[in-house]
């Protein structure tokens, strides 16, 4: 391997393209579309939540964190880092028991 190999890659600043960091925000949205905490951009008014999807997001950014891990600049990281404990937060959240209307 060469120096050449082990160079980062030149970043395009144009802003048509998809950066990690984008695509990271990008599934954190959808996750919370998912919990119904965010509107639906087609109906303006949050969906019913699908705790099953939004856990099905979280799997996918654990995979892209353990899949990058050791390539990511410190503000990637620590934007993953972020979004994957506050998404993990709201799942936990998000699976208690609805409150009883007679608690014993």
């Amino acid at each position: 391997m060469t120096d050449e190999t082990l160079r980062e890659p030149e970043r395009q600043d144009d802003g048509d393209g998809v950066t990690f960091i984008g695509f990271v925000l990008s599934l954190a949205a959808t996750a919370a579309l998912h919990f119904g905490d965010m509107p639906n951009p087609e109906t303006g008014r949050p969906d019913e939540p699908n705790v099953q999807a939004a856990g099905h997001l979280i799997d996918i950014l654990a995979l892209l964190e353990s899949k990058t891990r050791g390539n990511l600049t410190a503000e990637e990281r620590s934007l993953l880092d972020q979004v994957l404990y506050e998404l993990r937060l709201r799942y936990v959240d998000a699976r208690k028991d609805p409150p009883r209307i007679i608690q014993p």
